[in-house]
């Protein structure tokens, strides 16, 4: 396990705020880099998906760069334009 790692762990057994703020915000970062490499492995820029989906190339960086605030319906746009199924896991 990396020093990071350890630090990571340790402060959120100490503070719950600190986990509660890190595991949101990592999943937030997660659904971002998702719908990135999606894209990519799709063999599209930016632009060309934000044409697909009759919209601009800064409104899919938004997309990327702010997945906190992304509703389902655009998740599933972008999966549409990408060719790809979503699938959902609650654990």
């Amino acid at each position: 396990m990396s020093d990071l790692r350890k630090y990571i762990e340790r402060r959120k057994k100490k503070d719950p705020d600190f986990a509660e703020s890190y595991e949101s915000g990592y999943n937030d970062l997660k659904i971002g880099v998702l719908l990135r490499e999606a894209r990519k492995k799709s063999g599209l820029t930016q632009e060309e998906l934000a044409r697909r989906l009759k919209t601009t190339k800064s409104a899919i960086s938004r997309i990327k760069n702010h997945a906190e605030d992304i509703k389902l319906s655009t998740i599933e746009k972008v999966a549409k334009a990408l060719r790809k199924k979503i699938i959902i896991e609650i654990k």
